[in-house]
């Protein structure tokens, strides 16, 4: 029986330590609203796993998910830089 480890690393054309690329950053930078807005909401919904949820949680957990959705209209209402019009 063959082994296929040695085959691995000429397979694998990622290298495991590589530094993010300048449009990975940008593309990072531009989803951060919407990354904080999520983790709002998740820490939200964490609070209230272990007890009964009061009529403050509820009102911080829809604005959470408020602020969600808003960051995701608002992320895909963004141009997308394409030039020549809609495809």
């Amino acid at each position: 029986m063959k082994s296929i480890v040695a085959r691995q690393m000429l397979v694998t054309a990622a290298e495991p330590d590589r530094e993010p690329t300048a449009a990975e950053l940008d593309a990072i930078d531009t989803e951060m609203p919407l990354i904080t807005a999520e983790v709002e909401l998740l820490d939200a919904q964490i609070t209230t796993l272990d007890r009964t949820p009061t009529a403050l949680d509820e009102r911080r957990i829809r604005r959470a998910r408020r602020r969600v959705l808003a960051a995701r209209r608002a992320l895909a209402n963004r141009p997308t830089g394409v030039v020549g019009g809609a495809a």
